[in-house]
């Protein structure tokens, strides 16, 4: 499992000037599987994104996002092992 934080390098005028590509390619990644949840920061500085799988894939995927692709945030990727989690989420161990 793993949380990636991004943090936005440049004014958010031009963060927004490709939020729509941004979200079709966040889209694509959840149809992929390997997304499970993201959102914004507060306050609105990045993003978060939890994600599964292998971690290469995960770096490979993140090259496709237009925010990398524009160089508008830089990534930090955290791997974890999620050893408990609340009822309802157990897909989330192992």
């Amino acid at each position: 499992m793993f949380v990636v934080s991004l943090n936005y390098k440049v004014p958010l005028e031009q963060v927004d000037a490709h939020i729509e590509d941004h979200i079709a390619w966040l889209k694509q990644a959840y149809a992929k599987g390997m997304f499970l949840a993201s959102g914004r920061k507060v306050p609105r500085d990045g993003g978060v994104i939890l994600a599964k799988g292998d971690r290469a894939a995960l770096e490979d995927e993140l090259t496709r996002d237009p925010f990398h692709q524009h160089d508008l945030a830089d990534y930090h990727i955290t791997e974890f092992d999620p050893v408990m989690v609340a009822d309802g989420l157990e897909a989330l161990q192992g």
